[in-house]
């Protein structure tokens, strides 16, 4: 049975590595084109399975700063309602630091899929999420994930994320941590929104989607954020 996926992801953004993509021009040449964050998401469809229905959220640029909450409810309800995982595409310039996190379209899409809502009398359940990390323009994923080889873990740059995004994760309601170097070590599934490389998932895609589930399945043990930083 397939699987419905929303994809959240900046449009536009051009810091991530190369994927030697070629397009169809105004004469009907084809030439090589600058790789966005939206060409990650084409090889998506790739490597999802046959069946699985993706959607995607596709807003160029365009600043929420003059719409009302019920307008982004009516652009997004329709999109997310039937989905059931959300993968949200972390990029480096996925955030615009001089844009209010309310004004873009990432938090509300990652709020939606957390929020459960009824649509003739069927309540909608929290989608499961992951944290797919592109890499970036030379093809690093240290930007945000890092080896920390004395304390043997990894260690996220959460401050680069939105906020949303930041408070559901690390967030299980009773962690399994041990302190090293002045900071926390968390094992197991210790947040909602579990952070993977593009090349991780690309090569067990349905591990991923999977765990995505599972935790969704158990997300009482969480202390989940479903609410857009003002």
């Amino acid at each position: 049975m397939g699987r419905k996926v929303f994809v959240s992801y900046k449009y536009g953004d051009v810091q991530v590595e190369d994927l030697d993509v070629y397009e169809q021009g105004l004469f009907g040449q084809t030439q090589k084109v600058q790789t966005k964050a939206r060409h990650y998401v084409d090889q998506l469809s790739e490597i999802l399975e046959e069946d699985d229905n993706i959607y995607k959220g596709e807003n160029d640029g365009q600043s929420l700063a003059d719409f009302s909450n019920e307008y982004i409810q009516s652009s997004l309800k329709d999109k997310i309602y039937d989905s059931s995982i959300t993968l949200v595409l972390v990029s480096k310039g996925m955030k615009e630091a001089w844009k209010s996190e309310k004004d873009q379209w990432i938090p509300w899409e990652i709020s939606y899929s957390l929020k459960e809502y009824k649509r003739s009398g069927r309540t909608s359940l929290s989608n499961g999420i992951v944290a797919i990390v592109l890499p970036d323009e030379y093809g690093s994923y240290e930007y945000y994930i890092t080896e920390d080889k004395e304390c043997n873990c990894r260690s996220l740059n959460t401050p680069i994320l939105f906020q949303i995004l930041k408070d559901n994760m690390f967030n299980v309601k009773e962690p399994d941590r041990r302190p090293c170097n002045n900071n926390w070590v968390y094992s197991g599934d210790s947040s909602y929104i579990q952070s993977v490389t593009w090349a991780d998932f690309k090569y067990k895609p349905n591990f991923y989607l999977d765990k995505a589930k599972e935790i969704r399945d158990k997300k009482d043990d969480y202390d989940i954020t479903k609410t857009v930083k003002e």
